[in-house]
């Protein structure tokens, strides 16, 4: 199987790193065609903080997805995430040479070039331009200007912003695992490719991915990218809670909140015990569920606040800006037990579960369902969309050079026949040449001629 018909996805995340293999088939569903994850263990609130240890995990996540697939991965795309990512929005233009021709993508990027040399703080490094509305001339609330005509191309834009040394980090720990960096996608936007519809982002919707270090936003609203942000919490602290609230050692701790946790205390009783194993012959702990609800609901609903201080920030409780989808929930964290219901109670908003398998067409045993797996299968998605956009290209490029080599064939073609015509012609025009009349005597010739035939006729 040849490089070109796959694309990978790698995920490198607070508590697990995920490669996913897959392609897309005949009716445009994506197939995986291997899966392989290990634990992260270099990496804290998804900033890396340990390079050897970043670079053994993403090397055994791929290792193992290579052996699933069967072919090898050489390019993936990857997520970044983490407290350092900022949003602004910045609106730019430029002047058009040949405003009569319309404009094309190149326009496009002319201008998205011009916005990634905008001054950042420093240390900062341009992530994303995302264009969300132009402006041609005087029209505005252009959403495709591609094909229109005009002199000045404007448009608004959401920047996302990066510390540089994370980029690097990330860059340097994917380059020495043996890999290629295709793509780096900020991880909000790859999870929502997964897990949202277009009639969502049309109708105003707040993805809301919670992962083991952060908690990351992405908002739409008349399928235009409105607001991003990343929270330095999930579903990590909330094991930390229980590990210091009862005692116990994290593994215990984090079997605790995924088996029997749950994020609304009133719903659990006190009469349910649940009995964890003491250490080195100590005796057994008893935790009350009801307990164990309350330290996680604690921890949640700060999350959930924090979640409310974007949406008011972005104004999503104006008429105007008003999010009719309300909030889907993922990642990991969107796995613990009511905490839909508590989303809806703090943030006022429709709340649910956003699972990743609805574009995949092989996800027979489900295990892809998951909402741990969103952001690994929108960074595949992302990826294939980049492998798409480059056969077409290439595709623009190969039908270019033919119709130049055919143009180029037309004119020798032209050039030959001319040139076998024009000695004909020559010859025509000197035929006539040649056969004519004699050309008119001088006077001297006449007086001569006079003068012979003067003695001519004496004799």
């Amino acid at each position: 199987m040849e490089n070109q018909e796959y694309s990978v996805g790698l995920d490198i995340g607070t508590t697990k790193i995920v490669a996913i293999v897959g392609r897309r088939n005949a009716h445009g569903k994506i197939e995986i065609l291997g899966v392989g994850k290990a634990k992260s263990l270099g990496v804290h609130k998804g900033i890396v903080n340990n390079i050897s240890q970043t670079i053994n995990s993403i090397k055994a996540a791929v290792s193992e997805a290579q052996s699933s697939a069967g072919v090898p991965i050489h390019k993936v795309t990857v997520g970044i995430a983490g407290k350092h990512i900022r949003s602004l929005q910045h609106s730019d233009y430029i002047m058009r040479e040949h405003p009569d021709r319309f404009i094309t993508d190149d326009d496009i990027e002319a201008l998205k070039d011009q916005v990634k040399k905008l001054v950042m703080l420093p240390g900062e490094e341009i992530i994303h331009v995302l264009p969300q509305e132009y402006k041609v001339d005087s029209e505005g609330e252009i959403q495709e200007p591609v094909g229109m005509h005009g002199k000045r191309l404007e448009a608004n834009f959401h920047v996302v912003v990066g510390q540089m040394g994370s980029i690097r980090n990330i860059a340097r720990c994917v380059r020495e695992a043996g890999l290629e960096m295709e793509a780096l996608t900020l991880e909000p936007l790859a999870s929502s490719e997964a897990v949202l519809t277009k009639e969502e982002k049309e109708a105003g919707v707040a993805i809301v991915d919670i992962g083991g270090g952060t908690t990351d936003i992405a908002i739409f609203k008349d399928n235009i990218i409105r607001h991003t942000c990343v929270i330095p919490y999930g579903g990590g602290i909330i094991t930390e809670d229980i590990k210091e609230g009862c005692s116990i050692i994290e593994k215990h701790a984090e079997q605790l909140k995924v088996k029997f946790g749950s994020a609304v205390p009133e719903l659990e009783k006190d009469s349910t015990f649940v009995t964890i194993p003491g250490l080195h012959g100590r005796p057994d702990k008893e935790i009350s569920l009801k307990t164990l609800a309350q330290i996680i609901n604690a921890r949640v609903e700060e999350i959930l606040e924090m979640v409310n201080t974007e949406l008011k920030a972005y104004g999503a409780f104006e008429q105007k800006k008003k999010l009719i989808a309300g909030i889907v929930l993922t990642g990991g964290g969107s796995n613990l037990k009511h905490l839909r219901q508590l989303a809806n109670y703090t943030t006022g908003f429709d709340s649910r579960i956003g699972f990743a398998n609805e574009y995949i067409a092989n996800d027979k045993n489900q295990y892809l369902k998951g909402p741990e797996f969103a952001t690994s299968i929108g960074l595949l998605m992302e990826s294939l969309k980049i492998r798409d956009k480059k056969i077409v290209v290439v595709e623009e490029e190969v039908e270019t050079e033919v119709d130049a080599k055919v143009e180029q064939k037309e004119v020798q073609t032209d050039i030959s026949a001319e040139t076998q015509v024009t000695p004909q012609i020559e010859e025509e025009f000197k035929a006539p040449v040649q056969t004519s009349r004699p050309s008119k005597p001088t006077f001297g010739q006449s007086l001569m001629e006079k003068v012979k035939k003067f003695f001519e006729e004496v004799e």
